[in-house]
């Protein structure tokens, strides 16, 4: 991890020409969607819970026990912090179904139809540090546990900066454990043609951070948009900023990490 450094002037910093790939979580790291899907949860949980007779849905709760994780997972340890349990379901079930599968493609169809009617454009700064990247000729990923992961690319004007995106269906198909377990990104990384430790984990969420701390990831960078900062450096981030324009810098002349 020693190709960083901070200072309280000058901030953190990265050499990125020290690593041939970047692999980004989307929700909340490229995109502001993490807002949409934060709305949409809690859209689903208040009825639910109140219905229950359980303790209401916080915005707390969406960082503890949802964020970064896959849906059906999401569901399942929500519930689980209330003491409800309820059938597991498949992920056929109609979104008015009282099952964890249900409950799951309700909150989907919630997300899709807040996307659809709100539109979505990246961050202003996670779109120049990619700019630099692919100015430099560093490999890009997305690693996302949402399955509309492609959907919210295309609709942010961004699928070009990604040609691997490894997101919660391609995980199912392939076998893949989500969020905390690194394998999501280490099949990033495989995809990419990159080693692990020639790679960097960009993250906003406490899961997603462990997941890039699990594995033999260069160097894993939180983005704090509201989980604090703490928690991201106690999940295991080496790096914490607020935004990425933190970490874009002047980009060296003749620099091309993306080959071999």
């Amino acid at each position: 991890m020693a190709q960083q450094s901070s200072s309280a002037a000058s901030g953190p910093s990265v050499d990125w020409t020290a690593y041939r790939a970047v692999l980004f979580d989307l929700d909340g790291v490229i995109t502001p969607t993490a807002e949409v899907h934060m709305r949409a949860w809690a859209d689903l949980f208040e009825p639910v819970l109140e219905e229950h007779g359980a303790e209401p849905y916080t915005d707390q709760d969406y960082f503890d026990h949802v964020d970064g994780k896959p849906r059906y997972d999401g569901v399942r340890d929500l519930l689980a912090s209330r003491g409800i349990e309820l059938p597991e379901g498949s992920p056929d079930d109609g979104a008015d179904a009282e099952t964890v599968c249900g409950l799951g493609n309700r909150k989907d169809q919630a997300f899709m139809q807040a996307l659809e009617e709100g539109g979505v454009s990246p961050y202003p700064g996670s779109l120049a540090l990619m700019e630099q990247l692919r100015d430099a000729g560093t490999a890009m990923a997305i690693v996302s546990s949402s399955r509309n992961a492609p959907r919210v690319l295309q609709t942010a004007g961004v699928t070009e900066f990604f040609p691997v995106v490894v997101h919660g269906g391609v995980a199912e198909e392939r076998g893949l454990p989500g969020k905390p377990a690194p394998d999501t990104y280490e099949e990033a990384a495989r995809l990419l043609g990159v080693a692990d430790a020639d790679a960097v984990v960009v993250e906003d969420a406490t899961s997603g951070v462990a997941a890039g701390a699990a594995g033999d990831f260069a160097l894993v960078i939180g983005v704090d948009r509201g989980t604090g900062a703490d928690a991201l450096l106690a999940a295991g981030a080496d790096v914490v900023v607020t935004d990425l324009g933190e970490l874009v810098g002047p980009l060296p002349q003749g620099t091309d990490r993306g080959e071999g």
